[in-house]
Formats: structure tokens, sequence, C-alpha cells
């Protein structure tokens, strides 16, 4: 059995706002920071703001 002082404290960062705050199974809201910070992520989602970056060269089958 592992003890929990045994255990390292794992530090990450919110990707809505950048606090730091423990990574931990017991957090509810991980990897978000808060409630809010995980709805305006899943708003910029639902609006698209998200996007992979695609070359233009291969969307046109005309270009080869």
């Amino acid at each position: 059995m592992i003890a929990v002082a045994d255990q390292k404290t794992r530090i990450v960062r919110c990707p809505t706002c950048g606090k730091s705050l423990e990574w931990s199974p017991d957090y509810p809201h991980r990897p978000f920071c808060s409630e809010r910070c995980r709805k305006i992520d899943l708003g910029a989602w639902a609006n698209e703001e998200y996007r992979v970056p695609v070359s233009e060269d291969r969307l046109d089958p005309e270009a080869e």
C-alpha cells in the first residue's frame, strides 16, 4: 500500500485561464480550475473557435 505522503503532487495550469491547480481524481473540474472555465472552453468548441490548420494544396485536387 502506498502512503499518501509518498505520492508526488502534480500541478497543472488551467487551459482556459492559466491558474495553477493540483491534478487529482478528487478535483471535479480537472483539467480546468472551475466550472466557469470548463463552460468557456465548451463554448469555444461549440463556436468552432478551435481549428486544425490544413494546407491549401491538399484541399485542391486540381493542384496536383
